[in-house]
């Protein structure tokens, strides 16, 4: 979009906001120069495979530094990232094939592993899911690092800037990310990636605004220009004036100065103005989230994906495996809640140890609880797992993707068989389990009268409940504007969810990305939601902001905003009556 203002042009580009903030600074375009690859043939075969494990063995070096350097600097949920491209540096599955290509065409290793590995991230790339594009992103950055072992040529080197720049790039490896120095890059551009990317987890912990999936930043925005960049609300200034300039200078100092007041929050329960506590949980895919979760002042855990247990290994992960990790994350948690979701895998989201069949429509097939019914084998080693973590916490556990009344009975009744059998074994399991399940389809919305007497806790996926709601594919960027969170149906669904615990001991809470808006947040807890999940940095923001409003004021806001017809006026009428109310409060 372009707007004139007097004699200079100002252009304003849209993205995603990947990590929030504001940031000014002159744009620098960071083209990754490809190495050499072209295909040569060698007489000796052995000369090269030889080179190849040189050039692994010299990368696994440079990855353990810079692994233990993001450990010191940032923290272990941000190594981890590393330490999963050192996994890939013993992957049979890519290392095997480039030396078998190696010998079998006696080519150069530079070609082999280019080959190789490309089919592979391509391959991760034509699966629609956004931990599939990231593990592919991870894949290259090894397969870039190999190469320039193997060339002798030089990653470029970012921390040679040295003022006030903004990175523009079609994406930026972890390794890239990972570089930068807060000081010097006020701001990430890139064209690609998502708000859960490596490239947005890195930039939100160094405290760096970035903004993805901008079309052709490279093109579209000029070399060496002065930006403007929102990482909140995705936003790209470029050839500011001098007055939007101060502007954003004096919010940027407000901004820090929030940061400041919001570690007053930090070890405080979250309460309305008139003491109406709403506990704040954390969003966690690994063991070692969980201190993060703990350093930003979360209540709990509401939302523990164990994913990350099945996926990037060779086989399934064993019943001792599981149950360490399970018991980490409670045992750190004390008598805080940790709610565990089984395993939500599906189509979308292949294994190479389980060979799922082909589905045109991934999301709404084989997938979650639908394929723990139909493997017990894989599902109750989970569950076993599970309940003998257990007796070393507060442990919730969650079933994800129920569609029916029959799938939670099944579910649960696996739950009470492998608790007679652990027992029988000698095994301990808390005398009480709390049993939940997620609510991320339309038709359990509807009945959640008849399941509220079969669970002690709802959590709404608001993620999926939006797009299944709206039949608009969260991932597919031309129809990303039906997926609106605050549509009238939406809020409705969940308000009906809420009306069915009603008089009873059921709690409802959301894990959605909905729950990390402070303002969507303030709108859930007036319509009575009990709980929210988000993600850790999140937290004391949402915190300080729920503060500000007594539970009556937010009460009589959800209500009011459920009479609109759509999200835009709901959105307007939300945000006016906050700041209204605010004002009048203060």
């Amino acid at each position: 979009m372009l707007l004139l203002k007097g004699e200079l042009a100002v252009a304003i580009y849209k993205g995603l906001g990947a990590s929030e903030g504001l940031a000014i600074g002159n744009s620098f375009h960071y083209n990754v120069v490809e190495p050499d690859v072209s295909q040569r043939f060698v007489k000796d075969f052995g000369l090269e495979i030889k080179r190849f494990h040189d050039a692994l063995e010299s990368a696994e070096v440079e990855i353990t530094a810079l692994m233990n350097t993001i450990q010191k600097n940032l923290g272990e949920h941000e190594a981890e990232i590393f330490a999963a491209h050192l996994l890939i540096l013993e992957d049979t599955e890519l290392i095997n094939p480039i030396i078998d290509l190696i010998k079998e065409q006696k080519v150069n290793a530079e070609y082999a592993v280019h080959t190789v590995a490309t089919s592979i991230i391509m391959m991760f790339n034509q699966m629609d899911d956004e931990y599939l594009t990231e593990r592919a992103l991870d894949i290259y950055d090894v397969k870039r690092r190999i190469l320039m072992h193997l060339t002798g040529d030089a990653l470029v080197d970012l921390t040679a800037i040295h003022e006030p720049t903004v990175i523009i790039a079609h994406d930026l490896t972890p390794s890239d990310t990972a570089t930068l120095n807060p000081q010097y890059i006020k701001a990430i551009i890139t064209e690609v990636g998502g708000k859960t990317s490596h490239t947005a987890i890195i930039a939100k912990s160094l405290g760096i605004p970035a903004i993805v999936s901008i079309e052709n930043a490279l093109q579209v925005i000029p070399h060496q220009a002065t930006l403007i960049i929102d990482g909140t609300g995705g936003t790209c200034i470029v050839n500011p004036s001098s007055s939007q300039i101060e502007e954003t200078e004096m919010l940027i100092e407000q901004g820090l100065e929030e940061k400041q007041l919001e570690k007053q929050f930090l070890h405080l329960q979250t309460k309305t103005a008139d003491g109406h506590h709403v506990e704040l949980a954390a969003n966690i895919a690994s063991p070692q989230e969980a201190n993060l979760a703990h350093e930003k002042g979360a209540e709990g855990i509401g939302l523990f994906r164990t994913e990350f247990l099945y996926m990037g290994t060779e086989q399934l992960p064993t019943e001792e495996e599981q149950f360490e990790s399970y018991k980490k994350v409670i045992e750190s948690m004390g008598d805080r809640p940790v709610v565990v979701r089984t395993f939500d895998i599906g189509g979308d989201k292949e294994l190479p140890y389980l060979k799922f069949p082909y589905e045109r429509n991934p999301f709404l097939g084989y997938r979650a609880i639908r394929i723990s019914l139909d493997r017990p084998d894989i599902f109750t080693v989970q569950l076993r797992a599970l309940l003998r973590a257990s007796v070393y916490g507060n442990l919730h556990i969650m079933f994800p993707m129920i569609a029916t009344v029959e799938e939670l009975r099944q579910a649960k009744q696996h739950i009470i068989e492998e608790k007679i059998k652990l027992q029988n074994e000698g095994y301990r399991v808390a005398d009480q389990l709390s049993i939940g399940m997620m609510i991320e389809i339309p038709s359990v919305a509807l009945i959640a009268d008849m399941l509220v007497k079969e669970v002690d806790f709802f959590s709404i996926g608001t993620n999926d409940l939006i797009q299944y709601t709206l039949a608009a594919d969260r991932m597919n960027d031309k129809v990303s504007y039906l997926y609106q969170p605050f549509h009238p149906a939406i809020l409705r669904l969940i308000k009906q969810v809420i009306d069915a615990t009603k008089d009873t001991d059921v709690w409802v809470g959301v894990c959605g990305e909905m729950g990390s808006d402070p303002v969507a947040a303030a709108l859930l807890v007036g319509l009575g939601i009990d709980e929210l999940s988000m993600s850790p940095s999140s937290i004391l923001k949402t915190r300080k902001f729920l503060s500000h409003f007594t539970l009556q004021q937010l009460q009589k806001i959800a209500q009011n905003s459920l009479s609109f017809g759509s999200s835009e006026e709901i959105i307007e009428f939300v945000h006016s009556s906050l700041k209204l109310t605010r004002t009048r409060d203060m």
